[in-house]
């Protein structure tokens, strides 16, 4: 018989989709900008909504968001605003759209500061993912003092949904803080990625 697989509580009865996305990406090392800018969006998104929410409209934000080049998303227009405020393929609040491009524009500053978003995003956890050893899902913590740093500085860079608890959430879903339970079966295939920087 085959033994069942174990994974964090949140993943469980939700969708496909959803448990997919907690069994290949969740707590996976990011160290592309571009996917580092997709998730910005999506986790701003998400604000005051459910993460199920986000994940299928997900689609519908790569196709509207010019697949999250930062370089196309800086550029949009208000006319390009209006348009995809009548866009039912992603969340239509016109606070979150334009929170979008003017974190593409602020993103863009970063890298130029940097040579990319990720040397910067990273040296708020010293270049390597933060290991935790949570037994159970509600032992995590909706933020941290990393999360807190980071998010005070990017609010002083103009970035906008980029509270404390979003970026916590962005950390732990670009694997700058492995928060799989234990007892998960990605817990230990996440730790084992940490060194392999790049």
């Amino acid at each position: 018989m085959a033994k069942a697989v174990v994974r964090c509580k949140w993943a469980e009865g939700v969708s496909l989709d959803y448990i997919e996305y907690h069994d290949k990406e969740w707590g996976v090392p990011v160290w592309d900008d571009r996917v580092q800018f997709e998730f910005l969006i999506l986790e701003g998104a998400q604000a005051g909504l459910s993460w199920s929410t986000i994940l299928n409209k997900r689609e519908g934000y790569r196709k509207a968001f010019a697949e999250f080049d930062p370089a196309k998303v800086a550029r949009f227009t208000e006319k390009r605003i209006q348009k995809l405020l009548q866009n039912p393929a992603i969340v239509r609040n016109r606070l979150k759209v334009n929170s979008a491009v003017g974190n593409a524009r602020a993103f863009l500053k970063v890298q130029k500061e940097y040579g990319s978003f990720c040397e910067y995003i990273w040296g708020f956890v010293d270049g390597a993912p933060i290991q935790t050893r949570f037994k159970k899902d509600g032992d995590i913590p909706a933020t941290s003092a990393e999360s807190d740093a980071l998010s005070k500085d990017l609010k002083k860079r103009g970035f906008k949904f980029v509270g404390s608890t979003i970026i916590y959430a962005h950390m732990q879903a670009t694997g700058m803080v492995n928060d799989h339970v234990t007892a998960c079966f990605r817990h230990k295939p996440c730790k084992a990625m940490a060194s392999k920087k790049r």
